[in-house]
């Protein structure tokens, strides 16, 4: 990296929090370490990071709570929720609130390290893609810009938001096979990373609507495939 990646990294468990934080700074990251929700949120906002790790769980504002006041002012920079719970409405509340991805406790740092990269900007492979903007129907799709527009209207889309949609692309009148898109983005094909994904195609359909010859079909038991 020739500049070092910067972290929000926010856990209210200081001995596991110190640990993460060293070993992170330890293979060259630069970490802004916070124990409550509140405190995270100020430095959020006042700062320009990388990636946002947030434990779920924390004092003052919840992980959660911290998320949906991000991004009303910040669509783009990627958010990974760290949580020791397991149910599926608490992983699907987690990405309909704008997060990217969702580790769950305990976790090895290869782990975080992996997912923290991909999410700062390996995904989208922008320095082997010959695109920058495409049209995807009526809107013009900014791939590195990671925007929608149409009539002059502006639609800021999260990392993740704008991979799947440029993998939708890249396959467009295609079948996209959905372990493909898993196994490149989320790491995996399990249960949870499944229902994340339904959960980036249901908003792709939503902020594609105005244009109605666009369609995301379901190809049940196979995948996706971005008809235009």
């Amino acid at each position: 990296m020739s500049e070092a990646m910067k972290i929000l990294f926010v856990e209210d468990e200081e001995a596991l929090g110190m640990v993460v934080s060293d070993s992170l700074r330890s293979r060259g990251f630069e970490v802004d370490y916070h124990t409550d929700g509140e405190s995270a949120l100020q430095a959020a906002l006042e700062n320009r990071y990388d990636v946002l790790v947030l434990d779920v769980m924390l004092p003052k504002m919840d992980g959660f709570s911290m998320a949906r006041e991000y991004r009303k002012s910040n669509r783009s920079t990627p958010i990974i929720f760290l949580t020791a719970r397991s149910q599926t409405e608490d992983v699907v509340e987690g990405f309909e609130l704008g997060g990217n991805d969702y580790l769950k406790k305990p976790f090895s740092m290869e782990e975080l390290i992996v997912r923290v990269k991909s999410l700062a900007g390996c995904a989208l492979n922008q320095e082997n893609s010959e695109l920058e903007e495409c049209f995807v129907g009526k809107y013009k799709f900014s791939i590195q810009k990671q925007m929608l527009e149409l009539n002059g209207k502006v639609k800021s889309l999260t990392h993740r938001e704008a991979q799947v949609l440029h993998m939708l692309f890249e396959k467009r009148n295609q079948v996209l096979e959905r372990k493909q898109v898993l196994d490149q983005l989320w790491g995996d094909d399990s249960f949870f990373n499944a229902r994340s994904m339904d959960v980036f195609i249901t908003r792709l359909r939503k902020y594609l609507r105005d244009d109605p010859s666009i369609q995301i079909v379901n190809i049940r038991g196979i995948g996706y495939k971005l008809m235009l």
